[in-house]
């Protein structure tokens, strides 16, 4: 499922899951002192019903070992754009050169392959970021161009994608 900023990409996501038991794996990190983000994270947590476990999975390490564990019931995983941060900032990609870069791309391989193997049913979220201007920044191109990697790599490996634009659902793959 991809989708820009709030297009409503997460809860079309948790809608594709049928009633029952699920894994909710959480990317986002949670920032000491962002009562905005806390907030964010708050009103995801507010949708998921009761009987779904939720893992928070900050690292490629977890986010692995938690698709390769999951067979028995459907998993989501929301969203690979706060991930990818999370790997581009562990990696020193920012301000970093290109074994920093390569070091980031290692954990997008590891990532598209826990993908590929996972057993369970799988709905994964992701920003779709390159629809729009230019980035000023080197950092804001350097996101743009990785995630678009990743979209990508992932997609390669899905059954279906969709796109969310406006909260109506398009039929990619």
């Amino acid at each position: 499922m991809l989708g820009g900023a709030r297009s409503g990409k997460s809860a079309h996501a948790e809608g594709l899951l049928p009633d029952g038991p699920a894994t909710y794996l959480a990317t986002a990190r949670r920032v000491s002192g962002d009562a905005d983000w806390d907030a964010r994270i708050a009103e995801h947590v507010a949708r998921r019903p009761a009987v779904w476990r939720t893992v928070e999975t900050p690292d490629t390490d977890t986010v692995v070992a938690a698709l390769r564990a999951g067979a028995d019931v459907p998993i989501l995983l929301d969203d690979l754009a706060t991930w990818l941060t999370g790997a581009l900032d562990d990696a020193g990609a920012w301000d970093g050169g290109r074994a920093e870069l390569a070091a980031a791309r290692a954990e997008r391989d590891r990532l598209v392959t826990a993908v590929a193997d996972c057993r369970a049913p799988l709905v994964l979220v992701s920003a779709e970021v390159g629809l729009g201007v230019v980035p000023a920044t080197r950092s804001g191109r350097l996101f743009r161009d990785e995630l678009g990697a990743v979209n990508a790599s992932v997609a390669e490996v899905c059954t279906d994608v969709l796109l969310l634009v406006a909260g109506l659902p398009l039929r990619l793959k």
